[in-house]
C-alpha cells in the first residue's frame, strides 16, 4: 500500500510540476520507453541464472502484502517452542520424536498452523530437535552449525533485493545510452527547421530522464522493500536459534523462551509479563 502511495506522490512531484510550465505530450515518446525497457530486461536476464531469475519474480509480489512477522506470530513461535521444549522436560527426549518426524499430525505443532505451513521454519526447528532426539550435543558445534545455515539462508533470502538494487544502478546509465541515440538521431537531421530540431533533441533527452526516474523513483523502493522482507525472515531463525541453544544449555523452558525474545527488534518483542500472561492463559485451555 505505501509502495503505490508513494509511487503516485513521486510521479505527482515529477509530472505534476512539469505539468505547471510544460506539455506532457512533450514526454510521451514510446520508443524511448521501450527502450529503456528493454534495456533493462536485457540487463536483468543477462546478469542472473534462472534461479535468481526466478526467485526474483516470485519475491517482488511479496512486497506488496502486509508482513506475517507480527507480534502475535512470535508469540505463537515462542509458546510453541515453550510446549515443546516443556514435553521434554517432563518426559524426556524421546517423547518428541513423534513430533518431529511427522510435525503436521503432532499435537503441540498442529496448534500453530501459521507455523506448520511454513516448510522453512519448520524444517529448521524440527531438524535441531531431531539433534537433540539424537544423542548427546556439543552446544558450541550446534551454534555454528547454525549460524552456517542462516548464513546460507539469509544470503539466498538477500538475493532478490540485491538484484533490483543493481538494476537500479545500472537504469540511469540506460538512460543516456537511449539519450545518446536520439542525439545521434539529431546529428543526422541538422538541416530540418529548429522547431523539428529542438522536438527531436526533447525526445532524446527523455530517455536520460525515464532512466533517472526509472532508477531512484520506481525500482530503487522495490529493493528496499525486498531487502527490508529479508531482514523480517531472518529475525525468525535468529529467535529459534536462541531458544534452541539455550535449552541445550541446560536452561528451563520459561528461561529459554526469554532469551528467544530477547533476540526479537523491538517493534514486534512482546514484554516479559505479555508473554507470560499470554502462556498462561494458553495453559489454561
Amino acid at each position: 500500500m505505501f509502495l503505490i502511495i508513494g509511487y503516485v506522490i513521486i510521479l505527482a512531484a515529477a509530472l505534476g510540476t512539469y505539468a505547471v510550465h510544460g506539455s506532457l505530450l512533450a514526454l510521451w515518446v514510446p520508443t524511448e520507453y521501450i527502450a529503456i525497457i528493454g534495456l533493462v530486461i536485457g540487463y536483468f536476464v543477462a546478469s542472473n541464472d534462472i534461479k535468481i531469475i526466478k526467485g526474483t519474480i516470485a519475491a517482488v509480489p511479496g512486497i506488496l502484502k502486509g508482513s506475517k512477522f507480527t507480534k502475535a506470530f512470535y508469540i505463537d513461535t515462542l509458546a510453541m517452542l515453550f510446549e515443546i521444549l516443556g514435553k521434554v522436560r517432563k518426559e524426556g527426549l524421546m517423547s518428541i520424536e513423534g513430533d518431529v518426524e511427522n510435525p503436521d499430525a503432532s499435537p503441540i505443532f498442529s496448534k500453530y498452523p501459521n507455523l506448520v505451513h511454513d516448510h522453512h521454519i519448520m524444517e529448521f526447528v524440527t531438524d535441531y530437535l531431531r539433534m537433540m532426539v539424537g544423542g548427546n550435543l556439543n552446544t558450541v558445534e550446534i551454534e555454528s552449525l547454525m549460524d552456517v545455515e542462516l548464513e546460507s539462508h539469509h544470503h539466498e533470502a538477500a538475493e532478490p533485493g540485491h538484484v533490483v538494487s543493481a538494476i537500479a544502478g545500472a537504469a540511469p546509465a540506460f538512460g543516456i545510452v537511449v539519450a545518446v541515440m536520439g542525439v545521434v538521431n539529431v546529428m543526422g537531421s541538422v538541416g530540418s527547421p529548429p522547431a523539428v530540431l529542438g522536438k527531436m533533441i526533447g525526445g532524446a533527452l527523455v530517455g536520460t530522464f525515464l532512466g533517472i526516474l526509472l532508477a531512484y523513483g520506481i525500482v530503487e523502493p522495490i529493493a528496499k522493500l525486498l531487502e527490508q522482507k529479508a531482514h523480517e525472515g531472518a529475525t525468525i531463525y535468529k529467535c529459534i536459534k536462541m531458544v534452541l541453544l539455550a535449552s541445550m544449555s541446560g536452561y528451563a523452558p520459561q528461561v529459554a523462551i526469554e532469551f528467544g525474545r530477547k533476540a526479537l527488534d523491538a517493534g514486534v518483542r512482546p514484554s516479559f509479563r505479555e508473554l507470560e500472561e499470554e502462556l498462561k492463559a494458553r495453559k489454561g485451555k
